[in-house]
């Protein structure tokens, strides 16, 4: 039976880090904080290979029919970038606090080569949520500290980071994160076949070309893809370059038609209500509500 019990000093040490409503950056590439100060309804989000612990609040996830929870007792890990749905509860006098630490193939493949006795590696899954323990959570205290100072952000961090991704290696379901550092696998192809997408995205990718780099035919690849994201190729497409176009007018300032063209779309009018269908409302409308919301913070 786990007895963890979450420890109150990330929450105090992350609600000085993490400021205005969403995701912001820490003193050390790829980790992020986390924070929202309001109730958020069930909405799409994309997120990248992570680990991802909440020191305050809930989020609830839900991919297909699979519905997940992360919060002060369990953590979040991603092995691939990954759109999905969240709900965030969250509240003025106490917020969502939260940490994201983001994870390589290489590091987790260098891990892997020098641990000893790795415990059986659990199912591999594109996203899955795990109990918290006292180990993994020390760590976490330990890096959010690091990243209060420059040198220590710059000397400690990465060691930190590192004790983090081994802790979850070593636990019981390990699967997740393990299957980052197994490329061969039909988990670890259809894997670089999404990081593919998630870097190419406004490009004119062929689906028969990504299956034959697969080592798959394209039914077969179907199948994988849609087995590890819950949506086809195609779909998984067009719902990055829908998020990132959103990014762009919201964090850059672009015009609908810009970030349409950006992000591969050849018809701005077809992005307009693609972009309506997915999110709930048009661009115009759901980039002002973003950034007034990153505003009042």
């Amino acid at each position: 039976m786990n007895s963890f019990s979450p420890d109150p000093r990330l929450a105090e040490i992350l609600s000085g880090l993490a400021r205005g409503q969403g995701f912001s950056q820490s003193r050390l590439p790829g980790v992020r904080f986390m924070r929202s100060a309001q109730y958020v309804a069930r909405s799409p989000i994309a997120y990248s290979p992570s680990i991802v612990i909440v020191a305050q609040g809930r989020k609830h996830g839900h991919l297909g029919t699979h519905a997940f929870t992360y919060d002060p007792t369990n953590y979040l890990v991603l092995s691939v970038p990954l759109p999905f749905e969240c709900e965030t509860e969250g509240t003025p006098e106490e917020p969502m606090l939260g940490i994201s630490i983001g994870v390589t193939p290489a590091i987790v493949a260098e891990l892997l080569m020098q641990m000893e006795n790795l415990p059986p590696p659990s199912r591999p899954q594109s996203i899955h949520a795990s109990p918290m323990d006292q180990g993994l959570s020390d760590a976490t205290v330990r890096l959010a500290e690091a990243l209060c100072t420059d040198d220590d952000a710059k000397i400690l961090g990465p060691q930190h980071v590192r004790e983090i991704i081994y802790r979850v290696l070593r636990s019981e379901d390990n699967g997740t994160l393990r299957a980052l550092g197994a490329p061969h696998t039909h988990f670890g192809q259809i894997s670089r076949a999404l990081n593919r997408i998630h870097s190419e995205y406004a490009k004119a990718l062929d689906m028969a070309t990504l299956a034959a780099e697969a080592g798959m035919s394209v039914s077969t690849f179907h199948s994988h893809f849609k087995s590890v994201t819950a949506s086809s190729p195609l779909q998984y497409l067009k719902n990055i370059r829908l998020h990132k176009a959103r990014m762009l007018m919201v964090h850059e300032g672009t015009t609908a038609a810009v970030a349409a063209r950006e992000v591969g779309y050849e018809s701005a009018s077809q992005f307009s209500r693609e972009f309506k269908r997915y999110f709930g409302d048009g661009p115009a409308s759901e980039a002002n509500r973003l950034r007034e919301s990153l505003m009042r913070f």
